[in-house]
């Protein structure tokens, strides 16, 4: 699918979360009101929680509005994009989601190639270029026992990711997303013991099973503040990528942390690569995962792709944008 560029006319609305980034967003947002309204013209803004995005998205959706900007961190963004869909199927098919990473992890945009300056993500949003990249999409079993299923656009994962997600959402108020989440890493590593899971692959049963850390099923290529666990995946090939993490022991992770954090993770002998478009992981004990950074429940996991499904205004500098023109 090929990009394209911005139309001269577009119905906008912004959707802010103002308690992203510990707060600072609303006490921030007069300001970026103003650069936006400067550069994108009159616009529509919908303030909510992240929890309580998907449905104004939707709404909005219906309503003809054709250029939804999510303003907060990666879960806003992640609800945004589900409220773009109803039963698989674009609620609006020739509308475009902008990004306006707010929060204190900003994993999405780094795949995207989007920067972090606020006068950057403006001029992003204002003249940045539209393309169709694939999404996920999981069915799990939610923290109250029913089967649920949403979209996610960046990481989903499992083992310690799961319980890290909760525990560094507590700590990213006082620091940044990066350091909350690799210090939440080290206090529940502490307490952590490998749990046993069993993946199948595209209908193909793994043998055996795996003691496990931590799993990876990313669209996107970082998580955590920018920790690297899929450093191969691309946005709109229609794969996932999966990556597995043995069982590791405290003086293996902290002499490894720092690959985890690059791009050499597939290196590790520790760690296993798969590609697939449909990933299913079972376990009988109580394995927590996560989508986009929020903490939502456990496994029995399912995840396959919705592919070219959802268009994204990335810069036009953004290596999406040059592989799609190539």
């Amino acid at each position: 699918p090929a990009l394209s560029l911005m139309p001269e006319k577009s119905k906008i609305a912004v959707i802010v979360n103002p308690r992203s980034a510990g707060g600072k967003t609303a006490r921030r947002w007069p300001e970026i009101s103003r650069l936006l309204e400067a550069r994108l013209g009159p616009f529509y803004t919908r303030v909510t929680e992240a929890s309580g995005v998907t449905g104004p998205a939707r709404d909005l959706l219906r309503q003809g509005y054709d250029y939804i900007v999510a303003a907060g961190g990666d879960g806003t963004v992640s609800q945004v994009a589900n409220g773009f869909f109803h039963q698989d199927q674009p609620v609006h098919p020739e509308a475009r989601l902008g990004i306006l990473p707010l929060g204190t992890g900003g994993d999405f945009r780094r795949t995207l190639g989007i920067g972090s300056k606020i006068e950057d993500i403006v001029e992003t949003l204002a003249s940045g270029v539209s393309l169709p990249i694939d999404v996920g999409k999981a069915t799990f079993c939610g923290h109250d026992g029913a089967s649920r299923r949403l979209c996610f656009v960046n990481v989903a994962s499992f083992g310690i990711g799961g319980e890290v997600a909760a525990r560094s959402q507590n700590a990213a108020r006082a620091l940044g997303g990066g350091a909350a989440f690799f210090w939440a890493t080290l206090r529940t590593f502490v307490a952590y013991r490998g749990k046993r899971i069993r993946l199948e692959l595209d209908g193909e049963k793994l043998p055996g099973e795996f003691l496990i850390t931590h799993v990876a099923v990313g669209n996107g290529a970082f998580q955590g503040g920018g920790m690297h666990p899929c450093p191969r995946a691309v946005l709109d090939d229609g794969l996932l990528e999966v990556t597995v993490i043995d069982s590791l022991r405290m003086f293996e992770l902290a002499r490894d942390i720092r690959m985890l954090y690059s791009n050499d993770v597939y290196r590790h002998p520790k760690v296993h690569h798969y590609r697939a478009r449909r990933v299913v992981a079972l376990a009988d004990e109580p394995v927590q995962l996560e989508l986009d950074g929020e903490p939502l429940g456990r496994l029995p996991f399912e995840a396959t792709v919705l592919p070219a499904r959802l268009k994204v205004v990335v810069p036009r500098t953004s290596p999406l944008a040059g592989r799609q023109t190539a």
